[in-house]
């Protein structure tokens, strides 16, 4: 029997969870129609839940997280793929309930495996992942509605997250004045240095007032972490703003009046990179290939081996991350 490596969490006697490097055989991945030998994955806030026994994020121990994967096809019961073809997986049920990345091997459904498009290498396509796939959703549901450069200003919260801080850099290489909003100090010269024309804190944009409305500042916005910070930026939009939103690291409540939306035209959409249409992420994987990849992509990663993690779950759990950690498998 074939064996591999992978980061498994197993929860103890007293409720608590473990996080080890064991051997696992391929055999007891579960029944999937593409085995795929993993090359390089990437650390996401649900992979650190995940990984210390969230229940909203993965039901049943033990489990193998990670709910990225980039790598190569070992063997296929699909006519879509043939041993060496270099393929990606994001989202779905991957990392959740399915083994995921953390492993050199996954087994899935060929419905959520996307060949690596021409441009993108298994690294590159990591070091975007979920959250850069979801920036990527965000970005074009804007575009999608008529926001241009010409418009004015989109702010971008979370700004040093994953999800921030893939939205920064696309649309800087896009030709957008971003402005980005982080609770950092450290974080500043991180994110001018990838493309923000502005950094602003987070209680800039946090107004404690009951005035429906604020000076309209902003053509666009990409939230990440919703309640008051959202609302805020929802009363600062210009008319007929546009909103996309993603995230609720702030909150999942939304205090706010319909006022934004009736008397200044604001539009606002929720995006889901989990269980999105999968021709849409085709089209948006080929952008991200080609004109929509930052040059200076490079320069956000660290990169680690399986043996690294535990260290990084801690910091992206109590808000520490910055940029994007990849997995190197």
């Amino acid at each position: 029997m074939s064996t591999f490596q992978a980061f498994y969490i197993t929860e103890n006697d007293d409720k608590t969870f473990s996080q080890n490097i064991i051997e696992r055989k391929i055999e007891d991945l579960p029944a999937g129609e593409v085995l795929i030998k993993v090359q390089y994955s990437s650390l996401n806030y649900k992979d650190a839940l995940s990984s210390t026994g969230n229940r909203g994020v993965t039901r049943n121990y033990p489990h193998m997280p990670g709910i990225d994967a980039a790598g190569v096809v070992e063997d296929s019961h699909s006519a879509d793929f043939r041993q060496g073809d270099k393929v990606l997986v994001t989202g779905f049920d991957l990392g959740m309930n399915t083994s995921g990345g953390f492993g050199q091997y996954i087994s899935v459904p060929a419905k959520w495996v996307i060949k690596l498009p021409k441009g993108l290498k298994a690294k590159e396509s990591m070091i975007f992942g979920t959250a850069g796939l979801t920036a990527a959703l965000c970005i074009d549901k804007l575009l999608q509605n008529g926001l241009t450069p010409e418009k004015g200003k989109i702010i971008v919260t979370g700004a040093t997250g994953g999800v921030g801080t893939m939205a920064v850099m696309i649309l800087a290489k896009l030709g957008f004045h971003v402005v980005g909003v982080t609770g950092k100090p450290e974080g500043r010269g991180f994110l001018l240095k990838i493309g923000a024309k502005e950094v602003i804190s987070r209680e800039e944009v946090d107004d404690k007032s009951i005035r429906p409305l604020l000076k309209g500042i902003y053509a666009g916005c990409i939230d990440t972490v919703g309640g008051n910070i959202l609302a805020t930026i929802l009363k600062s939009m210009q008319y007929n703003g546009l909103v996309a939103i993603c995230g609720l690291v702030n909150s999942p409540q939304l205090p706010t009046t319909v006022f934004p939306f009736i008397l200044r035209g604001v539009s606002m959409f929720g995006i889901d990179s989990s269980e999105c249409d999968i021709e849409w992420r085709k089209k948006l994987w080929k952008k991200l290939a080609k004109n929509w990849k930052p040059s200076n992509i490079q320069s956000i990663i660290k990169t680690v081996t399986l043996k690294g993690l535990p260290k990084e779950i801690k910091e992206i759990l109590k808000g520490g991350q910055i940029g994007r950690v990849i997995v190197r498998l």
